[in-house]
């Protein structure tokens, strides 16, 4: 593989981070999936703040319609997994064609869930073909800039979701550790001094969380 492009760049860094945000919200999605039938009213209103999304919603059942499955709702995940698929496509000769198969995949089952009236299992489907698109690269990349552009960008994304959830201290330590060597590994430029700051701001004794994000936000 030759020299990256930007645009090329850009891309593989939003296929990180639209791939995991879909694969990071549908985890919290789907365990407030059963709250939700099981009739607790408000929890959408709770899982909406949760995530940092406006609550746009009319009830739990135009929730559960619309957050997952609403292409026209920017904020709806299968909306983010059309992005990463749009990405994708572009990426084909970057990433292989066996890749760009699973976020095919990923996309399909989430069609399929819309469609039904217990989609927990198509949902599953969706991220066990996330996981397998990042196996994948892992094993068909050559490129390690193509790898780590890929990988940064899904970690900076973890770290962005899970300071808005307000994770511990383990957890975000833990995933800035492994953030870090992505970051430095990926040929592309970025800000030192973000990466300090954020290793002291998860280790502060009390977390600014909006400060992390904006931080993490800020390091290409």
């Amino acid at each position: 593989m030759g020299i990256i492009s930007l645009e090329q760049a850009d891309r593989l860094y939003w296929l990180g981070r639209y791939t995991e945000r879909v694969y990071t919200t549908l985890n919290i999605f789907e365990k407030s999936f059963d709250e939700l039938i099981d009739g607790i009213a408000d929890s959408y209103d709770e899982f909406c703040k949760s995530i940092d999304i406006p609550n746009i919603y009319e009830s739990k059942a135009d929730f559960v319609k619309q957050y997952p499955f609403d292409p026209a709702n920017t904020d709806s995940i299968i909306s983010n997994l059309n992005r990463a698929y749009d990405n994708a496509i572009v990426l084909r000769e970057s990433i292989g064609s066996e890749a760009l198969s699973f976020i095919q995949l990923a996309l399909y089952e989430m069609n399929r869930a819309a469609s039904s009236k217990a989609p927990v299992i198509e949902l599953q489907k969706v991220n066990d073909n996330l996981l397998a698109f990042y196996g994948t690269v892992d094993d068909q990349i050559d490129s390690e800039n193509i790898r780590n552009i890929i990988k940064a960008g899904k970690r900076i994304e973890r770290i962005d979701i899970y300071a808005r959830l307000g994770s511990t201290q383990k957890q975000l330590k833990r995933e800035v550790n492994r953030m870090i060597p992505r970051v430095e590994k990926s040929g592309l430029k970025y800000d030192t001094q973000k990466l300090d700051t954020i290793k002291e701001l998860v280790s502060a004794d009390t977390i600014d969380y909006y400060k992390v994000v904006n931080e993490v936000e800020a390091i290409f």
